[in-house]
């Protein structure tokens, strides 16, 4: 009964981790419809759109740069430490944005944001490899990587839903109100399987037990209540109370005649932060962080947080991070019209490879280094890395290129008309996630991966066929359905490709570069795809001027379709090749079935 009653609750705590990764995807797409209202907030006139790209680029660089280093940590701290930061962090970060009164505290948000609706990727993957051995995994993994990408479905939904009745500040109090209520409930998940089955790593009876075992000692000090705890507690609701104050600076409390006071700046033509109301907000936040530095058993652990950090190997985790962050400001903030990569692109790429180079050096040289030496040596662990970037390259086609086709064609006038052709597409790609996972334990990985990424290749070999009417007619369906279902089955076996040929200790890093290199393959793939569809655009109104918009927007579409289905069938390829050892089947799928719950 002890067993199944702690079966039962990993499974639920597995249950809504996935609901928070999901939480998190829908963030990620969120600003789509409230960028142009976010602008404004911030005094960002909607003609100056490019001085905006800071607020899209800060989330891709806390979620992209900062990867490696959560999933590290993931593979020394425990899964859930990691899920409960990232959730912490998400929160805060929603807070900030909410709040936010110009670019750099919005673009301060939404990197935390970033970094903490990352985080939950590989440490939830992570939890399924510790959860379930290799030939269990299939199914979890597929769950999982459906409802990622189900939240990519539901992302500019929810926001058109909040705008439809409130501003963009709700979107990012909403989202602050879902990452208290999943912190609460994972830690309580968490809590109980000490009280039940102890923390002794040696009394849990799941793959990867003593993996799951490092956190524990961390669910147990929830359960404890210090002085030092309530005095940090404290310490942290007075810097949030006053920091929110500062930022929002309530015009009732202003003309106050009392009150007022607290917002007088120190200094003539002083910033909010030298007012008596801004050093409270700074003190606390100090106190707050010393306390919990220096006292026993603080609210949050920072000490344990920085050896943690240490021990990822810093130094190199900064050079992974510096690395990924120059391609992603290089290509994040790009005009396709003008060059595949931004005007400062050339040289955030030369600092990339820099960065590149030096970490080469360190990871020769350290004793511990944040790429553990071999942990990509198997085929299919590093072509786990190919083949997703490769993925990422035709997915962002779709993502972004189908709703522009629907913008160009059939819905010139309408956001929610393009956004439902999309729908089509998105709605079977969840569908797909669970099918491959399912089918994981049936077929080879590379097979598997190589059906569904063929699939895409087909469906956007026939969009580049569709005409300005294509989209009225039932037929149009047939490819955006294949196509979505074909990137969903290819979703899993990628993930489960690498989990099986890494060890243990290396899963959370595993499963954050698989994430990062299908977030660098969407950066570079939409900057390249649109450029050479721009371009052909262009040779097109040179050879027969007499074209209208509506005719060459068809035309670099099908540029951009036709390039995505080169980039799907060349996954296809290496997947066939990279993942013919990838040994990810193993048991027939009445077991898979029993044992997944």
């Amino acid at each position: 009964m002890t067993r199944m009653t702690g079966m039962s609750r990993d499974r639920l705590l597995l249950t809504f981790c996935a609901v928070a990764v999901a939480f998190a995807a829908v963030d990620t797409y969120v600003v789509v419809l409230a960028l142009p209202d976010m602008m404004a907030g911030v005094g960002i006139p909607i003609d100056e759109l490019q001085r905006a790209a800071p607020i899209v680029s800060g989330f891709l660089l806390g979620y992209v740069a900062m990867l490696p280093l959560i999933g590290r940590i993931a593979d020394l701290r425990g899964q859930v430490p990691v899920l409960a930061m990232s959730l912490v962090l998400f929160s805060i970060g929603s807070l900030v944005t909410a709040v936010s009164y110009d670019l750099p505290s919005m673009v301060a948000g939404r990197f935390l944001q970033g970094v903490g609706g990352g985080g939950l990727v590989p440490a939830t993957m992570s939890l399924v490899a510790a959860l379930y051995p290799v030939e269990r995994r299939g199914l979890p993994l597929g769950l999982v990587s459906a409802v990622q990408e189900f939240g990519s479905v539901l992302g500019p939904l929810f926001g058109a839903l909040v705008l439809s009745f409130t501003s963009w500040r709700g979107i990012f109090a909403i989202n602050l109100a879902g990452g208290v209520v999943l912190l609460l409930v994972v830690t309580a998940l968490a809590r109980p399987v000490v009280e039940v089955r102890g923390a002794s790593a040696t009394s849990l009876e799941t793959p990867g037990a003593a993996h799951i075992g490092k956190s524990r000692g961390f669910e147990a000090r929830f359960a404890r209540t210090s002085t030092t705890g309530v005095l940090t507690f404290l310490l942290l609701a007075v810097t949030l109370a006053a920091g929110v104050i500062t930022f929002l600076e309530p015009a009732s409390i202003q003309r106050d005649l009392t009150w007022g006071q607290l917002f007088i700046p120190y200094v003539d033509g002083g910033s909010r932060w030298i007012t008596p109301i801004g050093l409270i907000t700074i003190g606390a936040c100090v106190a707050f962080l010393l306390c919990c530095w220096f006292l026993p058993r603080p609210l949050v652990d920072l000490r344990g947080w920085f050896g943690h950090l240490l021990a990822a190997d810093l130094l190199g985790a900064s050079l992974l991070a510096a690395a990924l962050g120059g391609i992603v400001l290089a290509f994040a903030t790009a005009d396709p019209e003008v060059a595949v990569f931004s005007p400062q692109g050339p040289w955030f790429l030369v600092g990339s490879g820099v960065a590149v180079v030096l970490l080469l050096v360190h990871l020769r040289r350290a004793d511990d280094p944040i790429v553990p030496r071999g942990a990509l040596k198997a085929t299919p662990a590093w072509g786990a890395l190919v083949v997703s970037f490769l993925v990422g390259w035709a997915l962002i086609a779709a993502l972004v290129d189908i709703p522009l086709f629907a913008r160009t064609t059939t819905h010139p006038d309408s956001q929610l008309g393009a956004a439902l052709v999309l729908l089509r597409f998105l709605a079977a790609l969840p569908f797909g996630a669970i099918v491959g996972g399912w089918l994981l334990r049936r077929l080879n990985a590379g097979v598997l991966t190589a059906i569904g990424m063929a699939a895409a290749g087909v469906s956007f070999l026939a969009m580049a066929q569709w005409d300005a009417t294509s989209l009225d007619g039932f037929g149009s369906n047939v490819p955006l359905v294949l196509g979505g279902f074909g990137f969903g089955l290819a979703l899993a076996p990628v993930n489960a490709a690498i989990l099986a040929n890494t060890d243990d200790d290396a899963h959370g890093l595993a499963s954050a570069l698989v994430v990062v290199a299908r977030m660098i393959g969407m950066l570079v793939g939409i900057s390249a795809l649109t450029t050479i569809g721009l371009r052909r655009l262009y040779a097109t109104q040179e050879a027969d001027p007499s074209l209208g918009i509506r005719e060459l927007g068809i035309v670099q579409e099908h540029a951009v379709f036709v390039g995505a289905s080169v980039a799907a069938f060349a996954a296809a390829v290496l997947a066939l090749i990279l993942f013919a050892r990838a040994g990810t089947r193993e048991v027939d799928t009445a077991e898979v079935l029993r044992t997944a719950g």
